[in-house]
């Protein structure tokens, strides 16, 4: 068994408060969940208005698998307008590490 996660640090477009930066980062996390079924949130950079860290996870039964996952997660944040992909890490842990 094989888990992955993915951290991306995002940069949002044209707020300017707290409650516009979650009706935009609220949607996209939504859509992670739905169309990856993974675990998906904001993870940091809570208190900023234009910046975000929005984590994702996966389990699944090889590396490849979870890859896979995770790069279609990333092609998400990647593709969406509203917001600029600055950077990501990518942690991968096997059920046989110790």
């Amino acid at each position: 068994m094989f888990t992955g996660s993915l951290t991306a640090d995002l940069l949002l477009g044209d707020v300017h408060s707290l409650k516009e930066k979650r009706s935009l980062v609220r949607p996209v996390v939504a859509e992670l969940r739905r169309r990856y079924a993974v675990a998906a949130a904001e993870v940091g950079d809570t208190d900023l208005h234009r910046r975000v860290q929005v984590g994702v996870a996966t389990v699944a039964g090889d590396a490849a698998q979870v890859g896979e996952v995770l790069d279609a997660c990333e092609r998400l944040l990647a593709e969406r307008p509203e917001l600029t992909l600055l950077s990501t890490h990518r942690q991968l842990i096997s059920s046989d590490d110790s």
